[in-house]
Order: structure tokens, then C-alpha cells, then sequence
């Protein structure tokens, strides 16, 4: 046997004791998941925040909390640092180092393709509800990025422990063209269970009151209408300027980004921070980086790929050939230019591109950006202002 063999058994063997040292002391078993969260930037301080930490350890003893940012006086292993990009960037490396299982954060800029599934809870019953999707951008079109948003619902929902989520779509702009999709996804072979109204009509295209009530266990949105139903939902007894219940706005979702970054809200109190921390605890303990491979493997077999390319807007045919893409050499872009109309989001970076300046998109604490390096960005925004993408 191999040195790399009896390594990796060894601290398989420590691991176990580990766990087992832990469960005999605390009465809980299960391993251990350390969860960050970067603590700089709330509404209601650094301690607030930092309080969710130690509610959430409180309540379940296999939560380790790590902050990243301001001191505090929790007591709570604290990475000290004074700026938010520094935070994000510990915080990553500890992600990828697996230093840290999942974390917590505020406006983080997740890549478009990625949004994230916040989970409520509903004013009529308290049943819990995933809405699919609360921030970040699936796709630049409408159509598409709620198709995606109703996986994104199901891929957690079922890292939480619901083997058949029901699922439903808000009444919105889109509702019946991503209802005909869904429904031609699952003739094809795909699994998806369809909730229903309560309203005497029934059918899966929810009204308000079905959020209430918590009809379905997926509610099927755009990203924007869900950031606005998340915040209602957290805020609606406190006069709206503190989030006091609920899970925050969830994990980041897409296939390809096997990040777990979870979202909470600059308004986020500490119960709701608590709760964020609860949910990134079982989403990692449900194996949600697997679940979402596995999901996607398997819509990808019933059409997916197909019935999503056939939501895209229908190409003018007076148009002509398709203007060709702007290719700059890559850099590193981390200056943020926000502003731009999601659906114009493509066409900014393409103008952006088109002056020579290399620019990506992506989606802030506020709504869309066009990200470029440091260097660049102040080209890059009177570019925009003079495209009238920007005022």
C-alpha cells in the first residue's frame, strides 16, 4: 500500500474519532461543518452579525462559525480584516482550500448563469418555502432564466431533505411560457412534481395569496420579484428595515459553480443570519454540489440544453447574420459599474468589448454590472454613459 493510501485512511481514522469525540460531548451527531461569514457591512454592525454566529452554534452543536472582518466581542475565532474585497478573497481561499464547508456573505458578485434560492417562511402556516430565485441573474433572458430558476429550486429543496419538491410559478410575466416548458421537460421523462394553487381554480401558476399560505415547496420567480418577496417575507413584522425571520436568500446556484456561497441581506438581523447559517449546515450535510451535478446529468437527458435554447427571443429575420462577439484579451476585473437594465446586460459588455476593454457581467447587492479591471473602469463607465446604458 502506498504512503498516499495509508495517509489518507489515517485521517479518515482521525476524522471518525473525531466525530465521535464530538457526538459523545455535545449529544449530536454528524460531522462537523464550518460555515464563514464575513461580518463587515450590515445595517445593524459587525456584532449583529456576529451574534447570528453564536445563536446558530447555540442551536446546533455540529455548526463551527468563522468570522472574516471586524473584531467583536463574541468570542467567536475571528480572521481580522478592514475591507470587504479582502474579506471575499479570505473567504474564497478558505473555500478552496476546504478550510471552510460553506459561507456566508453580503453583495457577493456572482457570475450571470448563477442565482441564488432563498427560503421563507410562509405567514399563514410557518411552512417553509424555497423562492427560486432571489439574487443573481440565471440568464439574461427572462424566459430562460426562470426555467433555470424552477432547477435551481428543486437541486435544493432536495439537498434540504424533500425527495419530490412541489413546485408552482408566480403568476408573473413568463409564468405560462415557463409553465409549457417545464411541463414539456417533464413529458419528456424529467421528475417534476407540480404543486397547486389554493384558489379555487387550482393549476401551478400561483397568485399572492399562495405565497401566504405556502401552497408549494418551489415558488418559481424571476430573481428581482424574488429579492422583493424575500425581503417582504423577512422584514414584514418589524416595519421593513430589519430582517428578523427566516433563512436569508440562499445559496448561490448554477451548473458549473461548485462555490457554496449563501446570501443574507445588509438588513439581515441576527436570527436571520442564524438561519442562514442553518441552511448552508444542510445543504452541505445534503450534499448540495452533488445533488446539482446529479440534477443536471439528469435534466440534460430529457431535453434541457433543447427547450432552453427555444425560449431565446425569436431572431428578426430582416436582421441578417448575427453581429460577431468582440474578442479583448482576458484580464483580471474586480472595479464594479452597476446601473445597466438586466436585459441589456449583453450588449453593454459587447460595447464595453467593442472599445477594447476587456468586461464581463454579473450581478451585485442592487441589480446588474458590467465588471472591468481598476485601470479601466472609468473609460469603461463613459463608454456606457455615452451608449445610454448608464445615466
Amino acid at each position: 500500500m502506498s504512503d498516499a493510501s495509508n495517509s489518507a485512511i489515517k485521517s479518515m481514522i482521525g476524522e471518525t474519532f473525531l466525530s465521535l469525540a464530538n457526538a459523545l460531548e455535545t449529544g449530536q451527531f454528524g460531522k462537523k461543518v464550518r460555515v464563514g461569514i464575513t461580518n463587515r457591512g450590515s445595517e445593524h454592525g459587525a456584532e449583529a452579525v456576529s451574534l447570528g454566529g453564536v445563536i446558530a452554534m447555540s442551536r446546533n452543536k455540529n455548526v463551527e462559525v468563522i468570522l472574516i472582518g471586524e473584531k467583536n466581542s463574541t468570542g467567536l475565532q475571528t480572521i481580522e480584516t478592514d475591507c470587504d474585497e479582502k474579506a471575499h478573497k479570505i473567504m474564497e481561499e478558505m473555500l478552496s482550500k476546504g478550510e471552510l464547508d460553506a459561507c456566508v456573505t453580503m453583495h457577493y458578485p456572482f457570475p450571470i448563469g448563477v442565482s441564488t434560492v432563498g427560503r421563507v417562511i410562509s405567514q399563514a402556516n410557518g411552512k417553509e418555502t424555497y423562492i427560486a430565485t432571489t439574487t443573481g441573474t440565471s440568464a439574461t433572458v427572462r424566459d430562460q432564466a426562470m426555467f433555470k430558476n424552477a432547477i435551481y429550486g428543486i437541486i435544493t429543496a432536495k439537498a434540504c431533505g424533500i425527495k419530490e419538491p412541489t413546485v408552482g410559478i408566480l403568476n408573473i410575466d413568463s409564468a405560462r411560457t415557463v409553465e409549457r416548458a417545464l411541463k414539456e421537460l417533464a413529458s419528456n421523462g424529467y421528475n417534476i412534481k407540480f404543486g397547486a394553487s389554493n384558489r379555487a381554480d387550482g393549476g401551478a401558476v400561483l397568485r399572492g395569496n399562495d405565497l401566504i399560505t405556502g401552497a408549494v415547496d418551489v415558488v418559481v420567480c424571476d430573481s428581482l420579484t424574488g429579492n422583493i418577496l424575500i425581503k417582504m417575507f423577512s422584514s414584514f413584522n418589524s416595519g421593513g428595515s430589519y430582517e428578523a425571520i427566516g433563512y436569508g436568500y440562499g445559496p448561490g446556484i448554477g451548473f458549473g459553480f461548485k462555490t457554496p456561497i449563501f446570501i443574507i441581506s445588509r438588513a439581515s438581523g441576527s436570527n436571520v443570519i442564524a438561519g442562514a447559517i442553518e441552511y448552508a449546515y444542510q445543504c452541505i450535510s445534503g450534499n448540495l454540489i452533488d445533488v446539482m451535478n446529479k440534477e443536471e446529468e439528469e435534466v440534460k437527458k430529457y431535453g434541457f440544453d433543447a427547450i432552453l435554447d427555444s425560449l431565446k427571443p425569436k431572431a428578426n429575420a430582416s436582421s441578417g447574420a448575427e453581429k460577431a462577439k468582440p474578442s479583448v484579451a482576458k484580464e483580471v476585473v474586480t472595479a464594479q459599474i452597476p446601473g445597466v437594465e438586466v436585459m441589456d446586460l449583453d450588449a453593454a459588455v459587447d460595447l464595453v468589448m467593442e472599445n477594447g476593454i476587456y468586461a464581463e457581467s454579473g450581478m451585485g447587492c442592487t441589480g446588474p454590472i458590467i465588471l472591468v479591471s481598476d485601470k479601466n473602469k472609468e473609460n469603461a463607465e463613459n463608454i456606457l454613459r455615452k451608449g445610454g446604458f448608464i445615466s
